[in-house]
């Protein structure tokens, strides 16, 4: 049985992604996709006027929606996809999370993850609790801390 975070014990270093700048595409598509036309994210002009801000900030849920990419480019997940033929990861939840910091538009996010503790489950199944901060580029405070569960479900669970 193959599961990418086997290896690794409470505590260990996952890994850091690479930077990915939030764009304001990224932000209107995200508003789209979720029929959420809030004008602090979507309308640059509303929010140089009316957000304490004086621009527009990511969607707090896009900002979470970024872990699994984040988490895919991290140091020793970066081959996950490539093992789908022995399991597949699924989101299970988070234990907590908070959105610390927003994501002002053209800012870059990056991913630091942990493991946090590991245990098994029904039908061979491995729930991981992963400690996952995202960092803004420049700034000392992050946008999110969470602790996201992921079940691994291998192949012959299926």
């Amino acid at each position: 049985m193959y599961d990418p975070l086997a290896n690794l014990a409470p505590g260990d270093e996952i890994g850091v992604s690479h930077w990915v700048e939030i764009t304001q595409d990224m932000i209107n598509q995200f508003g789209a996709s979720t029929l959420d036309p809030d004008p602090m994210h979507i309308d640059p002009e509303w929010s140089r006027i009316h957000s304490p801000f004086k621009d527009t900030i990511a969607f707090g849920f896009l900002t979470t929606s970024l872990l699994t990419h984040l988490l895919y480019g991290a140091t020793k997940t970066q081959n996950i996809r490539e093992h789908t033929k022995f399991g597949y990861p699924l989101n299970y939840g988070f234990d907590r999370m908070r959105l610390v910091s927003p994501v002002r538009v053209g800012a870059k996010v990056r991913g630091r993850f942990w493991l946090n503790d590991r245990r098994q489950v029904k039908g061979g199944r491995t729930v991981n609790c992963l400690h996952c901060v995202m960092e803004i580029e420049g700034e000392e405070k992050p946008a999110l801390i969470a602790d996201w569960l992921s079940m691994w479900v291998p192949a012959e669970a299926q």
